[in-house]
């Protein structure tokens, strides 16, 4: 384990999309999230997608290097919306933070707080009002000591029936 000083936090160029990627990759593997239910060519679509996101959402994405190996990242960018965005900017111009990770052996010593950090930073700089995320209930208690609060996302598996079997 490395202590927080010897830990170094940067922005990460496009030329490290692809550990960005992978990181995204086992986050959904430590999740539980079983390989066969992860398209096979998730890199393809992670790469395509943080691109378009650097083109069109200010995506910058943040990592934490001990030794020159990067043992953690994060990214955000502004949000692009589920809906119409028909508010003004200044009133609402949400960013997203997504994909978050650590690695294990790296876990617990304030690396997933300084990334986070960072992002919201970045978010502040490029104009956005609130950050949101959507978090593991493993992360629920560090997004909470950052000031995040529960919000009012609602969902509905809709590949169960009312009695809660599976479609």
């Amino acid at each position: 384990m490395a202590a927080l000083s010897s830990i170094t936090f940067r922005a990460s160029p496009p030329a490290e999309d692809a550990v960005i990627a992978q990181h995204f990759y086992a986050m959904w593997r430590d999740l539980g999230i079983p390989p066969d239910s992860i398209q096979p060519n998730w890199r393809d679509i992670a790469l395509e997608f943080i691109t378009t996101a650097r083109q069109t959402l200010d995506y910058q994405a943040f990592v934490a290097e001990v030794e020159g190996a990067i043992v953690g990242s994060a990214g955000g960018q502004r949000y692009g919306g589920l809906y119409p965005l028909i508010l003004s900017p200044q009133n609402r111009q949400y960013g997203y933070i997504w994909g978050v990770y650590v690695e294990p052996a790296y876990r617990k010593q304030g690396i997933a707080t300084r990334l986070t950090q960072l992002v919201v930073e970045h978010l502040k700089n490029v104009g956005c009002t609130r950050a949101v995320l959507n978090a593991a209930p493993q992360a629920r208690s560090l997004y909470a000591a950052l000031g995040f609060c529960p919000g009012n996302l609602m969902e509905l598996d809709l590949t169960v029936d009312s009695t809660g079997e599976k479609q």
